[in-house]
């Protein structure tokens, strides 16, 4: 294994460094991946290790049951690329403890948020076309434009009745209804090219395209603007899982993107929301469940699975593409957690393992009264944290009355408590 070189002041090798090591797990074959200090795996054994790592994270959670539907969010990125894989090898005929649902795939083009032409729209989308055709399973392309014709968050408000195998039968049972299902659902390749030419189709028109490049303008900065399309692409997300009959929808977070995004929440004002942000299953859309099977993986064991064993990506440019550092606070985060990761390689854990043990004291978004959730995000309203504020105020309000040397505090203003039809931003301002 090559590691380094070291170089005269004429930039000539004076020697180089290589240390051949045993793999870890093996202990025969000579590592070719070194994850951590200590960690060394060789081609086989990095296999296993990350599959086992996908299959034991979705056992120990056991939230998917057999004959479920479940829509995989795929952006084309190295991330969800690899949960795409993951879950082929866990349905392949070879697999050891096979998974037994029923994937789907769905890709959100958001072209039209970043003024690109529809050629190059559509030459990303056929290119992600032809890696969905090599899995067999059934995909949807969705641009962003949709967003107009949908009742937000009217469409995500209106759940159906949960329907959990859990309180409808046993493990057994759900198995037999799998393997029936798969019996009589048999399409011929006819049959399926058919019915994907009818979902994967990018028909938008310029119209559309317009009032979403309105609605961004509206927005005036960029970390603002990415929000918003985030809340957009979440919406659309549930709002196809819900019409096409899944029941789980799977994202492709790994830990690094964890990591960033529970310090750009808490930059943002959302404290109280990130349980529901960084957790493994988020209910808060009632019969959608959100998963990210993909949490206990960072980017750098990512990169190595997609490098050797050729998973296909394909970029896909968002709002934050060569975006200065300090253009939005999302920017400056993800920057600051991978520069800090460089010098002090657990800080990406040590964030991650902080966010495990995170619990929001608000009431489950699930079953919260619709006026008292976030129109945007649809998590609950921290009002109850109001209540608190008032009782804690009015101490110090005593303590102050009975110490005449210091200097009274001004009155305290009444403007906690639930109001209908408010935002996360829009509380917190009031």
């Amino acid at each position: 294994m090559f590691l380094g070189a070291l170089y005269d002041v004429e930039n000539k090798v004076i020697f180089t460094i290589t240390v051949s090591k045993k793999c870890v797990k093996c202990k025969e074959t000579i590592a070719v991946v070194a994850i951590r200090a200590g960690d060394q795996y060789c081609r086989d054994c990095f296999e296993q290790y990350f599959l086992h790592k996908f299959r034991a994270t979705l056992g120990k959670n056991r939230v998917i049951f057999p004959g479920e539907k479940v829509l995989l969010a795929v952006s084309g990125g190295p991330s969800s690329s690899s949960m795409l894989r993951q879950v082929q090898e866990g349905l392949s005929q070879n697999a050891h403890k096979k998974l037994r649902f029923v994937p789907g795939i769905v890709y959100i083009d958001e072209g039209g948020a970043l003024n690109r032409s529809m050629e190059e729209r559509r030459q990303t989308v056929a290119k992600l076309k032809d890696i969905f055709i090599a899995t067999g399973f059934p995909f949807h392309i969705v641009p962003l434009e949709e967003v107009r014709v949908l009742d937000v968050p009217g469409s995500v408000l209106a759940m159906a009745p949960s329907s959990s195998p859990t309180q409808a039968s046993s493990d057994k049972a759900s198995v037999d209804r799998f393997f029936c299902n798969n019996s009589c659902s048999c399409l011929t390749p006819e049959q399926q090219q058919q019915q994907q030419h009818e979902t994967s189709s990018l028909y938008v028109e310029e119209s559309q395209t317009q009032l979403l490049q309105q609605l961004l303008d509206s927005s005036k900065t960029l970390t603002t603007k990415a929000e918003l399309v985030s809340v957009l692409r979440q919406h659309l997300l549930v709002h196809t899982a819900r019409c096409e009959g899944y029941s789980k929808l799977m994202f492709g977070d790994n830990c690094t993107r964890l990591a960033v995004k529970l310090l750009i929440s808490i930059s943002l004002g959302r404290g109280a929301q990130l349980a529901q942000d960084t957790s493994f299953s988020d209910s808060r859309y009632g019969d959608i469940i959100s998963l990210r099977p993909m949490r206990n993986y960072s980017a750098k064991e990512i990169a190595y699975y997609n490098h050797i064993f050729n998973v296909p990506s394909v970029f896909t440019p968002n709002l934050h593409t060569k975006s200065k550092e300090k253009a939005s606070i999302q920017c400056l985060t993800e920057s600051f957690v991978t520069k800090l990761q460089v010098d002090f390689p657990s800080t990406v854990s040590t964030i991650y393992r902080t966010s495990e043990k995170l619990q929001t004291t608000c009431k489950s978004s699930s079953s919260a009264n619709p006026c008292d959730r976030c129109l945007l995000c649809m998590c609950s309203l921290d009002t109850a944290v109001g209540d608190k504020l008032k009782k804690k105020n009015y101490k110090t309000e005593l303590n102050v009355r009975y110490r005449p040397r210091l200097r009274t505090l001004p009155p305290i203003m009444n403007v906690f408590g639930a109001i209908e039809g408010f935002t996360c931003a829009e509380q917190r301002q009031s």
